[in-house]
């Protein structure tokens, strides 16, 4: 209250050295909460004050500059003007508004007993704006993963993480999102969201790749009739690439001598013209890459000779020998 008075003085003071004739305005009481006006960065604000045919002085003030005296333009900033409708209003206008143009303004008021003012405070917003994100990363499976979005606004924004898969559901996380262990199901798109409700929100993206070792996820095995051509086939996940080599036994084979080997990717063909008795058999396909080894046999199998075939073959022999040792035991 003490500095209210001060103020109440300085203006009076003011309104007495210099004795403008201004515009009347309608009174306001002192002690009334002060207005806000809330305008976003870039905008035009406008600071109301309004009049009447009770006083005939009025200026206008921000953190106790003065913007107006009257009708008198005291700020050198080309953003701001005054706004007269006849003899009924006395506002404050202030185009491009910026964060530096929040605080009070005061519209003080001068009657014939006293000083009277009327204040407002002006808040700018500012749109979330992120200014910092983790670059791009590759990253070994099992290893620590912090992923960084930075943002400013007014208010402050709100950050929200979500991985772009299928079900995009929001992940646990702010500025920082911790990933403890990541597994190659966590690799993908990650999306950063700033919002404060101050204008659309913003948006930036993280990809994330995850290094693991091959998977030997498909084989197909083969059973061609001599003299025509086999096929095998090996599929393996993995990144980086899976490189793949074809063994018979302990000799790893080549192409040449009727063996053709073909890379497609993530898959190997390998090829056996003119099949003899002497090609039927296992063969073993090894996939690598730089962060591990995965293997898998393939079979080349005789016509009428398949695995489901040689496992009903040896289901027969166990209960034959079952059977056999239950007689024996008399059970």
């Amino acid at each position: 209250m003490t500095s209210l008075w001060i103020h109440t003085i300085w203006i009076t003071g003011f309104f007495f050295l210099f004795g403008f004739q201004g515009f009347p305005v309608r009174s306001v009481d002192m002690q009334r909460p002060t207005d806000n006006v809330t305008v976003r960065q870039g905008d035009t604000a406008v600071i109301r004050c309004y009049v009447d045919d009770k006083v005939s002085k009025v200026a206008w003030l921000n953190r106790s500059n003065i913007i107006f005296a009257g009708r008198d333009k005291w700020s050198l900033d080309p953003r701001v003007e005054l706004v007269t409708k006849g003899q009924l209003e006395y506002s404050l206008r202030i185009q491009k508004v910026d964060v530096y143009d929040e605080g009070q303004y005061t519209c003080s008021i001068q009657t014939k007993e006293h000083s009277r003012t009327s204040q407002v405070f002006l808040i700018v917003q500012v749109p979330a704006n992120i200014y910092k994100v983790s670059e791009d990363i590759t990253i070994n499976e099992g290893s620590n993963v912090t992923l960084t979005c930075l943002a400013s606004g007014r208010p402050d924004p709100m950050i929200t993480w979500r991985l772009l898969n299928p079900s995009a559901e929001p992940l646990d996380g702010e500025e920082y999102l911790d990933i403890s262990g990541i597994t190659r199901t966590q690799a993908g798109r990650y999306e950063c969201k700033a919002s404060n409700d101050v204008a659309s929100p913003d948006v930036k993206y993280v990809n994330v790749i995850v290094n693991y070792a091959p998977f030997i996820k498909d084989t197909k095995s083969s059973d061609p009739q001599v003299g025509r051509m086999g096929m095998l086939q090996c599929e393996a996940s993995a990144i980086p690439k899976p490189e793949f080599e074809w063994y018979r036994d302990d000799k790893r084979l080549s192409n040449g001598q009727g063996i053709s080997i073909q890379m497609m990717g993530s898959r190997t063909l390998l090829l056996v013209s003119n099949v003899t008795e002497e090609d039927y058999g296992n063969y073993t396909c090894v996939a690598t890459n730089r962060l591990g080894i995965h293997n898998a046999s393939v079979f080349l199998y005789r016509p009428g000779t398949t695995m489901s075939g040689a496992v009903a073959v040896s289901q027969s022999l166990w209960l034959f020998l079952g059977s056999l040792t239950c007689l024996l035991l008399k059970c």
